[in-house]
């Protein structure tokens, strides 16, 4: 959704035109994003950037219809618009989904706001007040927490967030046997159907370097047991790099190794493939995994780790002239086609690599920049040994790409719940704060404070409204269905009547819905204290939040 700016340059602007700007593109984004909210979604059609002849995306993930929109006319509402923008953009980059709901808590917290700021309010005292209004209701969600297990509840959560049942239960089964760090790729399909494949062992990127290494012909692989591991980023060009290796291998009476190298030429290549060498040592050659010296070097640590051999590098002067025995990994059974290679019961030590996956795990944690998230994912997902690939099909390539998205988000969200535990779900979670927020509203010291708890007490209702309107049904009666009921209960749109949430298997990822809380109070409160807007005379376009 692209429009043209208006020719005008407005310069710098200041208040009350200010909060009027910014609060009509808010308005603009979230009412676009609010009919996506629940199981029974609206779609939102977009139109092709590049191409107007081609179909309009239908997208009914908040986070993609944000990012799909790159600029409105009015340039103060465009201000407004990209902040939030970039707010659900983050969120939906480090949790998965969640965007809906916090793009409707946010307008509510906003719109409450500036009506109190406009009126006299102090925007500034709110602000300390909303951040420990945030941090308050935190911990309320977290004494709502449970965990999942077996393929059947995940299944559940995963169609509470993607709305599909047919992706919901291959996702169910797939991050029930791989587990939150588990390697998970989704690739389109050229059929119909969904279907999915499970990887053995851990694999990297890099097939065999020659078609002649392959001594399985049937699935056109290299197929190795109880094998050594050469793990380098050495570039090998000359057959003589290669004769202290051989020489070791045979004075050791090793059989099979794997060689991970930057190169291999075709010169040294022919030492190794040379029919006397071959009969004593089958040696299969893969490159380095990594575009980068980082992931390059991430490969040569996890590698080694794993094997339990030494990652030889150039840069800290190792050459094959000073190899030792020790310095080889070794693996249970390793297998190499032409695009991938796998390492089957790693004979590296296990503590150490307890250790190794504990230490990325909480890098992960801590990470916020979304590649070095998806790094050190991907990291994980191959040394727990967990791979799978998920494979979408449609009749379509409309119906195929945001289905592939819709995967990846939900697949995202679903490592969330499985690492952090889940909530009741269908915005019940938010609701059972506010007995909790209303004791602290009536202990409010200050008028400043008795207002942010009152704003919080309004906006947790608005993600439950949200859900029910989308479904058609009207809000205050579904409301006075459930509110005497008692925690966790709440309306299942799909069953059309009042439930308990748990029994029902209807439940929110509890890292979607804390992120969800965060962004939403803490970028609203950020929101209110903006009180001038600088515009730059010929801005450029953001593409990427």
């Amino acid at each position: 959704m692209n429009q043209n700016k208006k020719n005008s340059y407005p310069g710098v602007i200041f208040q009350p035109q200010v909060g009027e700007g910014m609060q009509a593109g808010f308005d603009q984004l979230i009412n676009t994003i609010r009919p996506t909210l629940g199981p029974l979604p609206h779609f939102v059609a977009i139109e092709r950037a590049t191409n107007r002849d081609q179909v309009p995306e239908i997208l009914n993930s908040g986070g993609t219809i944000a990012r799909r929109i790159i600029q409105i006319p009015d340039r103060s509402e465009d201000v407004g618009l990209m902040y939030l923008r970039h707010i659900l953009w983050k969120l939906q980059e480090t949790e998965g989904d969640g965007t809906a709901t916090a793009a409707v808590l946010f307008q509510s917290i906003f719109n409450q706001g500036r009506r109190y700021v406009a009126a006299g309010g102090n925007a500034m005292r709110l602000r300390s007040f909303f951040k420990n209004g945030a941090q308050f209701i935190l911990s309320e969600l977290n004494k709502q927490t449970v965990h999942l297990h077996g393929k059947k509840a995940l299944a559940g959560l995963a169609n509470t967030i993607c709305h599909d049942i047919e992706l919901a239960e291959r996702l169910g089964e797939i991050l029930d046997i791989i587990g939150p760090d588990g390697r998970l790729e989704v690739r389109k399909s050229h059929g119909k159907e969904i279907y999915r494949e499970y990887v053995e062992g851990m694999y990297w990127d890099g097939g065999y370097r020659s078609r002649e290494m392959v001594n399985d012909d049937y699935r056109t692989r290299a197929n190795l047991e109880n094998a050594a591991v050469l793990i380098t980023d050495f570039e090998i060009e000359n057959p003589e790099q290669l004769i202290p290796l051989l020489r070791l291998a045979i004075e050791n009476n090793l059989k099979q190794i794997l060689l991970i190298s930057n190169t291999l030429s075709d010169r040294a290549m022919s030492i190794l493939l040379a029919r006397p060498n071959r009969e004593k040592l089958f040696v299969v050659g893969v490159k380095l995994p990594g575009m980068t010296v980082d992931t390059k070097r991430n490969a040569l640590e996890d590698m080694a780790i794993l094997t339990g051999g030494k990652a030889m590098q150039n840069a800290t002067g190792d050459t094959l002239e000073k190899i030792q025995l020790s310095d080889l990994g070794r693996a249970r059974r390793i297998w190499v086609d032409k695009d991938y290679f796998g390492i089957v019961g790693g004979q590296g030590n296990a503590r150490v690599l307890r250790e190794h996956i504990a230490n990325l795990r909480q890098a992960f944690r801590k990470a916020e920049d979304p590649d070095n998230r998806n790094t050190l994912l991907d990291r994980l997902g191959k040394l727990t040994g967990g791979s799978a690939t998920l494979y979408i099909g449609g009749i379509s390539p409309i119906e195929i790409e945001p289905r592939v998205e819709l995967a990846k988000h939900t697949a995202d969200a679903m490592r969330g719940a499985l690492r952090d535990g889940v909530f009741p779900g269908g915005g019940v979670a938010l609701l059972d704060c506010r007995a909790s927020v209303r004791e602290k509203l009536e202990k409010a010291d200050s008028e400043d404070e008795h207002v942010v708890y009152r704003i919080l007490l309004n906006a947790l209702e608005v993600p439950f409204r949200t859900i029910v309107e989308n479904a058609g049904y009207n809000p205050e009666r579904v409301i006075a269905q459930i509110e005497n009921k008692g925690p966790g209960f709440g309306f299942d749109v799909i069953a059309q009547k009042p439930r308990f949430m748990n029994e029902a298997g209807i439940f929110d990822a509890a890292s979607v819905v804390k992120g969800a809380v965060i962004q939403a109070i803490y970028g609203a409160a950020l929101a209110l204290t903006t009180d001038v807007i600088v515009h730059h005379r010929n801005p450029a376009e953001s593409f990427n939040p």
